[in-house]
């Protein structure tokens, strides 16, 4: 099973990306895989519902499910990045089959606790954690850039499939028969996913500049979105929205059970609108989602999301929260995809797998903390307290589109420049020397250093973002038109792997820089190494000066 494809039609359509084999192959046997995990999550926090009576411990369902992705997230995107991502999915996939079946198996006995269940959910949770960055990224490699926002959106489709049917079938097991069932059936379910990413044939990889380290790697992604504005506000803007979205998640169950007396098959009707409401928001998206840019998409999410937490606080029956979830599903698919997408479109592919991985670690942050605050809320205020507490927040929380407003990809070409000559040198110098401070030397007139110097801190931006420790300016004091630019990277290797991180859309700020220089020659660039700690080379003998010292 290639990677290859048919060009894509102009203009793409939410069914283009369906259109290209692999991607399409992996698509189907991710519905099917997710609507396991979907009665998987409806069976393991109905089990934990029945077998305590504290709403902590069943929210902390939620947390178990989401604080391994806080803790792995970044770890996992790293080695998303540095090894090979059809091996990776592999173990992911094959790990979380074994941990659902060993789950069920153990439920059918009668051994299992809501303690057990718990850590048999954390575990679950490792396996996803690991994998979720991996297979977000996957999607970059089967279709290409013009359809990634379709590809993507038909990604959060399959889950919302899945959430549609995975409960409502989850709750008839979990009615007539056991949990454990689900269980077994969840495990059966990571098969075909197994069969399809094994049967892919990965397109190989070169490697531009020398390999990195694990720790290197990770340093690299933290700096990365450091210096990116775009990204970190769509991080400031995730946090939000999970955190107050958590209180959904975490005691939808403990309304269906305690403040409605309802049974199980209730509680998976009401997620089963959740995922119709998110199916129907894909197709709106695909139809008319143009005239609602990605901020004021997660604008609108975020004010239905008030209207739900008010809703589970306060609907007098489950009839009236079936229109609740169902809008709370469109709000939802458009939020999450909107993050998404508006993360994958600002990153170039060297550092995908861990930015989407840090994106997936705010996220489930949001969702464990805000599991935990409310199901607390729960235990000490009461559920409608709890409830009502997050719809707060969630209306507080649209406040963050002012100082974080989310910039739009639309045209951002992000394939590398290659625009750097390779330096000069004399001898081999190991890729593991350093630091290396690099210098960039301008000739500026007076008049325009106030424009210069806005235009080289965007460049210096840039240069810490691709890997640099520091980067400023200095002027020369004897040549006030003299500007040296510099930067220096930890080694000799991190900075041939910086020509390779530079892209076309960052020619344009470099070339705003050389702009203003007005010199005969072009810029003259120096690279500057480091003296090794140790050396065989004799250094002269101080010669004490005969004026004393000064």
């Amino acid at each position: 099973m290639s990677a290859s494809a048919p060009t894509p039609p102009s203009p793409a359509t939410l069914w283009t990306p369906l259109t290209y084999s692999v991607f399409r192959a992996i698509w189907i046997a991710s519905v099917v895989s997710n609507i396991g995990t979907w009665m998987q999550n409806v069976a393991g926090v109905w089990l934990v519902t029945t077998l305590t009576t504290s709403a902590l411990l069943v929210a902390l369902m939620q947390t178990a499910t989401s604080l391994p992705a806080f803790m792995l997230s970044l770890p996992a995107g790293a080695m998303g990045d540095l090894v090979d991502r059809r091996k990776l999915l592999l173990c992911t996939q094959g790990f979380m089959g074994v941990v659902a079946f060993v789950l069920g198996s153990l439920t059918l006995l009668g051994q299992v606790s809501a303690l057990g269940v718990l850590a048999f959910t954390f575990l679950l949770g490792i396996g996803a954690a690991l994998n979720a960055p991996i297979w977000q990224t996957v999607t970059t490699e089967l279709v290409p850039r013009p359809v990634l926002g379709f590809a993507i959106t038909l990604n959060g489709v399959s889950n919302n499939i899945a959430r549609a049917l995975g409960p409502a079938i989850g709750g008839i097991i979990i009615a007539h028969y056991s949990p454990g069932y689900v269980f077994l059936l969840n495990g059966i379910s990571f098969v075909g996913t197994l069969l399809v990413v094994y049967r892919w044939k990965r397109n190989a990889e070169t490697s531009s500049g020398p390999t990195e380290n694990f720790m290197g790697a990770l340093r690299t992604g933290i700096r990365y979105v450091q210096y990116s504005p775009a990204i970190y506000a769509v991080l400031f803007r995730t946090f939000g929205f999970a955190f107050g979205a958590s209180a959904m998640w975490a005691l939808l169950s403990v309304v269906t059970a305690r403040r409605l007396h309802l049974q199980s098959g209730s509680y998976g009707v009401l997620l089963s609108w959740l995922g119709a409401g998110a199916i129907t928001g894909a197709f709106l998206m695909g139809r008319a989602g143009h005239r609602l840019n990605f901020n004021q998409r997660v604008l609108l999410g975020s004010c239905v999301f008030v209207g739900t937490n008010v809703g589970l606080a306060l609907a007098p029956n489950e009839y009236w929260l079936f229109p609740v979830m169902f809008l709370s599903g469109i709000a939802w698919l458009m939020t999450m995809t909107s993050f998404s997408t508006t993360v994958q479109l600002h990153v170039p592919k060297w550092v995908q797998a861990r930015v989407v991985s840090i994106y997936m670690l705010v996220f489930q942050a949001g969702l464990s903390i805000g599991s935990i605050v409310w199901g607390e809320l729960a235990d000490r205020l009461g559920l409608q307290q709890a409830l009502l507490g997050a719809a707060s927040w969630m209306a507080v929380s649209l406040a963050l589109a002012i100082p974080f407003p989310m910039r739009s990809a639309e045209g951002l070409d992000l394939a590398p420049a290659e625009n750097w000559p390779a330096p000069t040198i004399e001898g081999d110098v190991d890729p593991d020397h350093g630091p290396v401070m690099v210098t960039i030397e301008y000739q500026v007139p007076l008049a325009d250093q106030p424009a210069f110097r806005q235009a080289i801190a965007r460049l210096s931006r840039l240069r810490l973002r691709d890997g640099a420790l520091n980067a400023g300016v200095f002027a020369d004091l004897a040549s006030p038109t003299s500007i040296t630019e510099f930067f220096y990277v930890a080694t000799w290797g991190e900075h041939e792997r910086q020509h390779h991180r530079f892209t076309r859309e960052d020619l344009l700020v470099e070339a705003e820089v050389q702009r203003f220089h007005t010199g005969p020659e072009p810029p003259q660039v120096r690279h500057f190494l480091s003296f090794p700690k140790t050396t065989n080379v004799e250094l002269p003998t101080p010669v004490e000066s005969l004026e004393g010292p000064r």
